[in-house]
């Protein structure tokens, strides 16, 4: 889960490098307590405030000729790598429940495990074959549904949707 996070990335305020607890997770003991307090914070609901303090570093964009606007600069949020594990680890159990419940449609792709963006371009031919094979012209209809989810709801609808599936009220 975590082999992926860059060893060199910037820490937040708790200075903990990746690479650093890469190697404390390894001790199946420092593991088995990461996992108890996660467990803890899921079952209490509670998620200390410790985890939520992050650090905001605005880096100038390269190549500019002026640095008067906003625009030209990149805000860079540091989160606590701690926190960022627990995160990582609700997340993959939470998406590990709704897979294995069959609670996605097999056609949701985007930032599920296995399920990768990309498996949509491979998706796609597969079915433009298959017509082709049957000598059927195949038609695509794309558009951007981007400007619709600011008008949801996120929280009532999250909510709502994790208390249909029947996860824990906790999560």
């Amino acid at each position: 889960m975590i082999e992926k996070c860059n060893n060199s990335s910037t820490p937040g305020l708790d200075k903990l490098f990746w690479k650093y607890l890469k190697k404390i997770i390894k001790d199946i003991i420092c593991l088995k307590k990461f996992i108890d307090i996660t467990n803890i914070c899921i079952d209490i609901g509670y998620w200390p405030s410790h985890f939520k303090v992050l650090t905001t570093i605005v880096i100038p964009k390269p190549n500019k000729e002026f640095y008067d606007f906003p625009k030209v600069y990149w805000p860079i949020v540091l989160l606590n790598t701690i926190s960022k594990f627990f995160k990582k680890v609700i997340s993959e159990r939470m998406q590990f429940l709704m897979i294995y419940n069959n609670f996605i449609h097999l056609c949701q792709l985007g930032s599920f495990k296995q399920r990768a963006t990309s498996d949509t371009g491979v998706m796609l031919t597969h079915f433009i074959c298959i017509e082709w094979v049957k000598n059927y012209t195949t038609n695509i209809l794309s558009f951007d549904i981007m400007q619709f989810f600011p008008l949801l709801n996120h929280h009532t609808k999250l909510v709502l949707t994790l208390k249909f599936q029947s996860f824990s009220k906790t999560i």
